[in-house]
Parts: structure tokens; sequence; C-alpha cells
């Protein structure tokens, strides 16, 4: 079987076990997010092992369908957060940027300090230990997007200031890790630090500039154009710019310069049409292999003896940390203490970002590489935990909406 249709054998596997799992899910009363990952847990090296059967083998390029599956599911986390931007009501957003910055800051210091503290007893110290910490910063939304989305309270003031609260998150986090990568090397020094400070922040003011002032009217145009699907196009070709520019020209995570394309078009007459079109094809495709990839990338069977109980506590700190901090900063930035509740449980999915950390500190040879593994396994339960809690602490008719 060709590189080819072995790609197209897995897409169809992956996105068919993806729907049955989703509607599983809702039959049970779940959201349908939860079935999908759950999905991704049966097809990974933990039972069945898709990628590696024997006809799916490669042995001249072993991880090529794999690359493949992976550098698809970067892409739905790009889309999906694209739709998430979409839906956001800026000036609601502006009402809620005190919650969504304490909320931002706290989330990230509770798990840095508490994260650092509990590995001291596994035998990481000074840079390792505080590294681990900071793996445990990182916060991906993309889940509970997904999940605020099915709920219908997406817009709501605790949503949306989670949604400002994750990219207040995105910048502190790839902050502290270029610290952490300049303090480990010979070219440290304050002036470096500052250089990536300044380089996020103008990056940001010019992304939301051109956002909110060209794409509006960009869209505008292209729809009175005689192109089949030209909006659509559009649409896809400068969300891929944004997530490109975003870590090439801002240092930071792909996913903030989609999520900021998307508030751009949210501002468009068009919206609704915008919506709809990419909602068919990030949700038909894209979404369900992105779900299905965190359970691919998850070996449980490689966890015994001291790995596995690190495990296990670091998943705890990791679900108490980001409750406890997001929730307290939203608390501190006025939010009532159900609210805050709802912001930080919302916080609790690491992703694909804390992936990305744990790859630079092993890279950098801060933290062992069996940590790894850990850092994965942690991604996949509190993404699994997520949806579930949110649906516990969510409730429509106690909502506001903006």
């Amino acid at each position: 079987m060709t590189p080819f249709l072995q790609l197209v054998f897995s897409l169809m596997i992956i996105i068919t076990a993806a729907k049955a799992g989703g509607w599983l899910a809702v039959r049970l009363r779940q959201p349908a997010v939860l079935g999908e990952l759950l999905v991704g847990v049966l097809l990974g090296p933990s039972l069945l092992d898709l990628l590696h059967w024997p006809l799916l083998a490669n042995p001249a390029e072993p991880h090529l369908l794999t690359e493949a599956i992976y550098e698809l599911a970067e892409l739905g986390v790009v889309c999906l957060m694209f739709l998430a931007g979409l839906e956001v009501d800026v000036r609601e957003m502006r009402r809620t940027g005190r919650v969504a910055m304490f909320a931002g800051v706290s989330g990230v210091i509770v798990p840095l300090a508490l994260g650092a503290l509990v590995v001291l007893p596994f035998g990481y110290r000074g840079q390792a230990a505080l590294f681990v910490g900071m793996i445990l910063t990182a916060t991906s939304v993309s889940i509970s997007a997904q999940t605020l989305l099915e709920l219908g309270v997406l817009r709501s003031r605790e949503g949306i200031a989670l949604l400002g609260a994750a990219v207040v998150d995105d910048v502190l986090v790839i902050l502290l890790l270029s610290i952490f990568v300049a303090v480990a090397s010979s070219a440290a020094g304050a002036g470096a630090i500052l250089l990536v400070f300044v380089r996020m922040l103008l990056y940001l003011g010019l992304a939301v500039a051109a956002a909110f002032l060209v794409l509006p009217r960009l869209a505008d145009w292209i729809d009175d154009e005689p192109i089949s699907e030209g909006l659509t196009a559009l649409v896809l070709v400068v969300t891929l710019g944004f997530a490109w520019s975003a870590e090439v020209g801002g240092g930071l995570a792909a996913i903030t310069g989609a999520f900021i394309a998307g508030l751009g078009f949210g501002r468009s007459r068009l919206r609704t049409a915008i919506n709809r079109s990419m909602h068919t094809i990030t949700y038909a495709l894209l979404v369900p292999i992105f779900f299905v990839s965190i359970g691919l990338k998850t070996n449980a069977r490689l966890l015994d003896g001291p790995g596995l109980l690190l495990a296990l506590v670091l998943i705890i700190i990791a679900v108490i940390t980001k409750v406890l901090g997001g929730g307290l900063g939203a608390r501190l930035g006025g939010f009532a203490n159900r609210s805050a509740l709802r912001v930080g449980v919302g916080m609790i999915s690491r992703g694909e970002v804390g992936l990305i950390v744990a790859g630079v500190g092993v890279n950098a040879g801060l933290i062992k590489t069996e940590l790894f593994s850990i850092v994965t396994l942690i991604v996949l339960v509190t993404t699994l935990v997520t949806p579930p809690l949110l649906r516990q602490v969510f409730t429509t008719k106690e909502t506001s909406h903006a």
C-alpha cells in the first residue's frame, strides 16, 4: 500500500471512529468531544495502536504517516481557535479584560510554584524543577472552546473571559519559555529577554490592528468578486497566514494568530456565512483528527513504578492548580465565586501548548526524556476531564450572555 493510500485508510478510520464516539457521548448526555477523545485513546498505542498496524507499516519512512496525521491535527487546532475568535463579542471582551488579565497571570503563577515544589522528591532540582512547573502553566482552550460551543455558552461573560485569559496565559508561557532557554544558554541577558517581550507586544498590536481594520473590508471586497468560494478561500489563507506569523514573527503559539484572525472576521457583516463554511471544513475533517491525535500520542504502557507515581501526582496538581489559579484570578478580577470557578475549570486542559513546552525542555536538556511521556499523559487526562467538569459547572440558565 502506498503512503498516500495508508493516509487515506487511516483518516477513514479516524474520522468514522471520532464521529461514532461523539454520537455515543451525546446519547449519554455528555459533550461530543469527550467521546472523540476517548476514541483516540482506544486507537492509540495504549490499546489498538492503529498507526503501527502491519497494513500501515512503511519500513522506508516509518514516521511519515504519523507526522502527516499530526500535522493535519495542528491544522484542526488552528481552525478551531479561528472559530472561537469568530464567536467572541469584542465589546464584551473589553468588559472582561480585567478578569482575563488576573485569571491569566494567576493561572500561570500557581501551577509554576506548586508544580516545581511537588517534583523535588522525585529528583528534580533547580532549573529542572522550575521547568516542570512551567510545563503545567500552559493552557490550551481548544477543548474548552469546543465544549462551550456545544453548551451554547461560549459568548457568555465567563466564556469570553476564559478566552481572554488563555491569550494572556499564552503570552506569559511563551515569554517564560524564552527566558528559560535564554538563561540556559550563553547568550542569556536582560537585553535578550526584553527583546522577546517587545517582539510579542509588537506582533500583538500589529496583528490586532490589521485584523480589525483590514479583514472586514477584505471580506466585503472578495465577496463581490466572481471567484468560486472566494470568501472561504480568503478566510482559510488569512487564518493560516496569521497562525504562521504568530510563531515566526511574534514568537507566540500559532493558535493565538488564528484566534486574532477570527476576531477580525467576526466584525464583518459576512460573519454568519464565514462561520457556516469554516464550520463545515473544520468539523467534518480537521477537528476529529485533532481530538483523536491526542490519544494517538499517549502510551500508558510505558509508565510504571516511580514514573507512574510522578504522573499521578502531576495530573492532580495540574487540575487543582489551574482551578485555583484561574479561579482565584477571576475572583480578584471581580467575578462571583461560581463564575470564577467556571473560568478556572475551563483552564484545566493543557493541549498542544504543554507538549510544545515539554519538547523544548527535552531538546534544551532541562528535563529528562522520560518526562515527555508523562506530560503527554497529563495532556490527555486534563483534556478528558475538562468537558464533563465544564458541563457540571455551566448551566445555561445561570449564565449571563454577551
